[in-house]
């Protein structure tokens, strides 16, 4: 029981050092935060849910499933990353472009603001904003790091890492929750500010995604 306990801590350990980069619930909580802006309490307690239970299903399926719904449709990482890089840049050009963007959000009843976000709670807030590309590559590893043909083994590995996604996802619904509560601590110039450079930094995370799945492309056709 030590040994497997042990073994347990230890890739528990890993997998939130390995996925807390790559999810980066801190920093996407500031991206996601235009799209969440228009909506109450209430609203906003469902659309993070949402999301939290949306990317612990992504993470759970690419780790027992995800490389071979990959290769059962012929798709490569970089593939994934290039497609995905360019929504991330569409959403975010779209919110920079606007310099009236928020202000039809605050005249926006609150329903309809919820049904206008609502269809983007998976795509692209959840994949691939939250949990992207590297989200999924992570967890390749993870799960081939897992491996193990005696099936406690892989049953304790296997534990530690779904918990580890657990652990992801509350700090996901955590922060993305009370982001509101840091931007109101700067008043409403910040708040603009805040929007504004979390739009500037959504497409700029979705033009290095793309450019990482175009340098991967070259690399692997050179």
């Amino acid at each position: 029981m030590p040994a497997y306990f042990h073994t347990f801590v230890h890739l528990l350990f890993i997998g939130v050092i390995a996925l807390f980069p790559v999810v980066n619930p801190i920093g996407s909580a500031f991206m996601v935060h235009p799209y969440l802006a228009n909506l109450n309490s209430t609203e906003k307690h469902i659309a993070v849910k949402k999301i939290a239970l949306y990317a612990f299903f992504i993470c759970t399926i690419s780790l027992f499933v995800g490389h071979w719904i990959l290769e059962l449709f012929g798709l490569s990482i970089p593939i994934v990353q290039l497609a995905g890089g360019i929504m991330i840049c569409k959403f975010g050009w779209e919110f920079l472009s606007s310099d009236k963007k928020e202000d039809k959000l605050q005249e926006m009843p609150a329903q309809e603001g919820f049904k206008n976000i609502e269809d983007k709670l998976f795509f692209p807030i959840t994949f691939p904003v939250t949990t992207g590309a590297g989200t999924i590559s992570v967890l390749f590893t993870l799960s081939a790091h897992s491996a193990n043909t005696n099936w406690r083994n892989y049953l304790v590995n296997t534990s530690a890492i779904l918990l580890s996604i657990v652990v992801m996802c509350v700090l996901v619904y955590f922060f993305y929750l009370n982001t509101k509560r840091i931007i109101n601590y700067l008043g409403s110039n910040g708040e603009k500010i805040v929007n504004r450079i979390s739009s500037f930094l959504i497409f700029c995370v979705g033009l290095q995604i793309a450019v990482s799945g175009i340098i991967s492309l070259i690399k692997s056709n050179s």
